[in-house]
């Protein structure tokens, strides 16, 4: 079975893979203060609790490079094996026609691996976490952009901090657009308003591809997004493991 792991921000995604099969998922939060004894423990957790025994292989992509070495020799302590690290030196199949292909980042090349396999080209995928990513493959599947806006609860979170009457909140879809307290105002904006700001954003992308094209959406929020968008978009929870999946196989 496979061991795959993708590092954001915010929340670090586990999944274990028999084949094409997902066994099991979950999150855990990202702490860059832990030690590798500490992540051992939490993989050795997860594990134990779903039941999997037998891992054979394990794949790492991470956009913090602190936590690679930590958590590439807390797996090592856990199954015995040495991690693969989403990164330079690594197959992927994927060209990447951006001004420096060095700075894609490494979930931003799993997400774009995973599309270019799963779905009809031309495809945009739309990655809702601690930034709100937007990432463009052309015809022939190409890597050729995107862009790269605030998270939804990073910005409920600046707005909270520097507005003294606004509340943290919980994120979750409100009842209509027009809210009638601060509450359901902010979650207007956070929810609808990323919703307005995909639809518009697939809308720029297509006339500038020429052409109609596949929408994925992905990470954490994404499912009550997309619901409020207008336009065909398929929602894909797992699309980066599918995408390590891919890579592991590729370099295994």
């Amino acid at each position: 079975m496979l061991l795959a792991i993708d590092v954001g921000n915010t929340n670090i995604v586990v999944g274990v893979l028999d084949g094409d099969r997902l066994m099991c998922s979950g999150r855990m939060s990202t702490n860059i203060n832990e030690t590798e004894d500490e992540y051992a423990m939490r993989i050795s957790s997860f594990l134990r609790l779903n039941s999997i025994e037998n891992i054979d292989g394990v794949i790492i992509s991470s956009v913090v490079p602190a936590l690679i070495r930590a958590l590439s020799n807390a797996v090592k302590m856990v199954c015995k094996i040495n991690a693969l690290v989403v990164g330079p030196g690594l197959k992927t199949g994927l060209s990447i026609k951006i001004d420096d292909p060095a700075q894609l980042g490494a979930d931003l090349v799993v997400g774009a691996v995973a599309a270019k396999e799963k779905y009809p080209l031309p495809a945009i995928i739309f990655d809702l976490g601690t930034a709100t990513t937007g990432s463009v493959l052309d015809k022939n599947g190409c890597f050729i952009g995107g862009t790269i806006t605030t998270g939804i609860k990073t910005s409920l979170n600046a707005l909270s901090a520097g507005a003294a009457l606004l509340p943290q909140i919980d994120i979750s879809t409100p009842k209509k657009v027009i809210g009638t307290n601060s509450i359901e105002s902010m979650r207007s904006g956070a929810v609808i308003g990323t919703a307005c700001m995909i639809d518009g954003l697939i809308e720029r992308f297509e006339e500038e591809l020429g052409e109609k094209a596949t929408v994925i959406v992905t990470g954490g929020l994404g499912k009550a997004v997309a619901k409020n968008c207008r336009h065909d978009i398929i929602i894909d929870d797992n699309l980066l493991i599918d995408g390590l999946r891919i890579i592991y196989n590729k370099n295994k």
